[in-house]
């Protein structure tokens, strides 16, 4: 079994949304220092690096990361590459051929090759998915999608439509995966975001396993 780790080391300089505080994770105590052990602290967005979103994060009284369906977070998955677009629409996923049944897609596109500098500047202009494409997936049955930057929105869109289709219809969204050492096709998905009590959202480890 290959474990391919799909996930974005959490780290001080990875970049984040404008407006949201920036990343530190710092020593606060250390055995070179004289202490008894090495100690540190994180502070940052529950919407920092690899992270799942829950419905709470858009939708008033939704629900919270950690009554999300773990059967839902683990499972087959399909890795779709979209490769030269800005904007994923409805007509790229009906010409993608995508296995009948599909429950969990994972869509990856010219953003995974933004992590090659993983501290680059927040990229404005990265591929998200059309509020249109959300209603497709939604419609197809399809319980979780995932995407290669730090949102599957349109940074341009003026309201939050696509998350707001795809959250109040249930559907879990995992933004800031790293498809760049992964070909399309059919994988084993797990991923398990922190469970953090009552929060919109939170960070998460996420794998590929393959045969």
């Amino acid at each position: 079994m290959k474990i391919l780790d799909i996930s974005v080391p959490l780290s001080a300089g990875l970049p984040v949304w404008p407006g949201d505080p920036a990343i530190v994770l710092e020593r606060t105590r250390s055995i070179s220092a004289g202490d008894a052990s090495n100690d540190s602290r994180i502070a940052c967005s529950v919407h920092s690096g690899t992270h799942v979103d829950a419905p709470a994060h858009f939708i008033e009284n939704g629900g919270t990361v950690d009554h999300l369906a773990l059967g839902t977070l683990m499972g087959p998955a399909t890795v779709l590459e979209i490769p030269d677009v800005s904007i994923v629409t409805p007509e790229i996923l009906n010409n993608a051929s995508l296995p009948k049944g599909i429950q969990r897609l994972l869509i990856k596109t010219r953003n995974s090759a933004l992590w090659d500098d993983p501290h680059h500047p927040f990229h404005t202009e990265f591929t998200a998915l059309s509020a249109e494409a959300a209603g497709w997936i939604v419609q197809k049955g399809i319980r979780l999608v995932g995407v290669d930057y730090l949102s599957i929105q349109l940074f341009r869109d003026t309201e939050p439509l696509t998350h707001r289709v795809l959250l109040q219809a249930g559907v879990i969204i995992i933004e800031g995966l790293d498809f760049r050492n992964v070909h399309p096709g059919e994988y084993s998905f797990v991923c398990l975001p922190i469970k953090l009590a009552g929060s919109d959202g939170a960070p998460a480890r996420a794998v590929l396993l393959a045969e």
